[in-house]
């Protein structure tokens, strides 16, 4: 069985195996052919000598007579003729001899006027008929034959029965026509003759060709063995060998050089000693490399654990308040984001919630966007609008912003008691709003510049009203900005109607759906910016249970 399986696997096995497969395969379409073409030769020249045969018989017959002798007259004449187409029967050794009158009208049916057996010619048991004898038409070929000849379409018909059963052997039947003094068609005559010498003929050619193949495959085995292993095999088992080496003991071996006069085999060679070479220093340098990712993705890991820590990001958040809920998620597009959003209670009456997205991505944004939540924080704690808090953070920004990032913000204060919102955006999306019992729609306004791009800017605040049931959704361009793999955008029209596809759900329901939605229409295409989200609702009545 090992030696099987060694067989199979070596490349010199298999390509002289099919060199020999396709000589094979060539040797037998070219022997069907020749075979065809002899056949088809054989049984021209076959035909057309039993069709001379046939017409020769012919002129020892008066065709003027043939009905004379089918009445019983010229009785002389008769024997006269059939002797002599016995004899020619004998002579020319054929099987039957026959002279017959179809039937014109449907060419179905035939009397026999002279019929002359030779059963001696292939050992056959035909018995003679009588003159007058009536018999129906073989099949239809015969009667399209006999058609054709009494109609003059053509000067001879010949019928193959190459398997005729019945204990009869194979044989042709060629009919040629009997003609009068005035050149009208009396009769048909024909001539059955076995074609025995057609298989005498078929088997020793049959015979050659198959030694002719069986030795052309030898030669041609043994020939492309022995320049195969030469030229192509010996040398790739060496490139081989030389792999499979390197692969275990990972040093540098011999050169192979030009092993071989074919370029792509040398070609081979030459990649491995490069291979080689190129292997050992990529491994002498891989474990500082690799040391030096493991260090990158230890420090991203620990940003990002930095970075979900700074967001409020326990949920419910405030579970002693029944006067509102809220819920915030961010997804960032690599290790880290430059989106986020904050949400905390500045006094037991008023909430600040607060979403942004940062220009760029990964650390850099991480970082700004790090300090703009600190800025934000602290000076809201300090008191004041969310305009004059914008204004003071773009100030401080601005004056250390060496790397020319920004950052769009949306800032909110909500007073619990009454719903009211007093709110300023610097160039953010504008935020959706539900009304209890209705939908949500954009609520839109003019936005401020971004953050951290222009000195002395005065961010301008404007006010949401609130009823109870209403709820506040605010998120970054990643919603509808998210791209299949068709560049097509999510769109905010897709956002919205998700969003009234689930408004009677809870926040944290909502930024499910939503997050869902987008992941149905993206699909497998890569995510390319940071996914941040915020809902909240105001409930209304106490603010404690």
């Amino acid at each position: 069985m090992k030696f099987l399986n060694r067989l199979k696997s070596s490349m010199a096995v298999n390509i002289i195996g099919a060199i020999i497969f396709l000589l094979v395969i060539l040797s037998v379409i070219v022997s069907v052919l020749g075979f065809m073409s002899f056949t088809d030769a054989f049984k021209k020249e076959y035909s057309t000598t039993t069709w001379h045969i046939a017409d020769t018989a012919t002129t020892l017959i008066n065709g003027d007579h043939l009905d004379a002798y089918l009445a019983g007259k010229e009785q002389e004449e008769y024997q006269l003729s059939k002797g002599y187409l016995e004899g020619y029967c004998k002579r020319i050794h054929v099987s039957l001899v026959y002279v017959i009158q179809v039937d014109r009208s449907d060419y179905g049916r035939f009397v026999s006027i002279f019929n002359l057996v030779n059963n001696a010619v292939d050992n056959t048991s035909y018995r003679e008929w009588e003159i007058g004898h009536r018999r129906d038409t073989t099949n239809d070929e015969y009667r399209q034959k006999y058609e054709m000849l009494y109609e003059k379409e053509v000067p001879y018909a010949t019928v193959y029965r190459t398997n005729p059963g019945d204990g009869i052997h194979p044989h042709i039947t060629t009919m040629v026509p009997v003609m009068n003094s005035a050149g009208d068609v009396a009769a048909i005559l024909c001539v059955q003759r076995p074609i025995r010498e057609l298989y005498d003929a078929r088997r020793p050619y049959l015979v050659n060709v198959c030694v002719s193949t069986v030795f052309l495959c030898l030669f041609a085995a043994l020939a492309a063995a022995s320049y195969i292993k030469r030229q192509f095999v010996e040398p790739i088992r060496r490139a081989s060998d030389e792999a499979t080496r390197f692969s275990r003991e990972n040093t540098k071996g011999e050169p192979l050089g030009r092993i071989s006069q074919f370029v792509e085999i040398s070609s081979l060679a030459g990649s491995i000693d490069t291979m080689e070479t190129e292997m050992v220093d990529y491994m002498e340098n891989l474990t500082t490399v690799t040391a030096e990712k493991e260090r990158i993705g230890a420090e991203l890991s620990f940003a990002r654990t930095i970075q979900d820590n700074s967001l409020p990001n326990h949920f419910p958040a405030f579970p002693e308040r029944r006067d509102f809920d809220i819920y915030a998620s961010m997804t960032p597009a690599r290790e880290v984001g430059g989106d986020f959003y904050n949400f905390y209670l500045l006094d037991e009456d008023h909430l600040a919630v607060v979403i942004g997205d940062v220009s760029g991505k990964g650390v850099p944004a991480a970082l700004f966007m790090m300090v703009t939540n600190i800025l934000i924080s602290d000076r809201t704690l300090m008191g004041g609008t969310p305009g004059e808090i914008l204004t003071f953070v773009n100030s401080r920004i601005c004056e250390h912003n060496e790397a020319d990032m920004f950052v769009t913000l949306w800032l909110g204060i909500i007073e619990l008691s009454t719903g009211r919102i007093r709110a300023a955006n610097a160039g953010h999306e504008d935020a959706a709003v539900c009304r209890a019992g209705g939908g949500f729609e954009l609520f839109k306004t003019k936005h401020g510049f971004v953050v951290g791009v222009m000195e002395g800017i005065q961010y301008r605040d404007f006010e949401i009203e609130l009823e109870k049931g209403d709820k506040l959704f605010l998120y970054t361009d990643g919603v509808p900005e998210a791209t299949d793999n068709n560049e097509k955008m999510y769109t905010l029209g897709r956002m919205v109607d998700a969003l009234n596809e689930n408004r009677e759900k809870t926040p944290a329901e909502i930024l499910d759906s939503i997050h869902r939605s987008v992941n149905a229409f993206v699909g497998d295409a890569p995510q390319f910016d940071d996914l941040t989200m915020l809902c909240f609702e105001w409930k209304g009545g106490s603010s404690v249970s």
